[in-house]
Parts: structure tokens; sequence; C-alpha cells
């Protein structure tokens, strides 16, 4: 899962875009990720609730959404 990117929840912009910064394994209780502006966090993990997943950045603009490789409320929202 190194450097896959994510969407965390934040109080303020509803999403933030965080690139995961350490392999996550099973039974770690937090996810390693630096946020766009550099902010390094530990994302507590929620097995029923992971992150979602980020698009690709080729897919950023796309006019048809079924095309999305991740359909979901921020990677709408982001498009």
């Amino acid at each position: 899962l190194q450097y896959n990117r994510v969407w965390i929840p934040d109080k303020e912009e509803v999403w933030q875009s965080a690139e995961i910064t350490k392999n996550y394994k099973a039974g770690d209780r937090f996810l390693h990720v630096q946020l766009e502006d550099g902010t390094e966090l530990s994302y507590p993990v929620d097995l029923a609730a992971l992150p979602p997943l980020r698009n690709p950045d080729i897919l950023v603009g796309e006019n048809d959404l079924t095309a999305l490789s991740y359909l979901h409320e921020p990677a709408v929202l982001h498009n």
C-alpha cells in the first residue's frame, strides 16, 4: 500500500488527499500518511471504513464519471 493515495476525512475541507508513507500490515492500528501540504499523520485504521483510494491523476477532470477507477464521494467531489 505504500505510495498509494487516499482521501482522509477533514472537518474543514471535507476531504484531503494523502499519500501512504509506510506499508500497512494486518493488525496495524494506524495508517501513516502525508498530506499534500507535507503534514504527516497517523490516521487511525477502522477496518470497516478504510479511507477511499484516490483515482490516478490522468482521470482527474473526466467528463464521464463511470470512467473513474474509484467511484465514491471524494472522487466525485474532486472531479
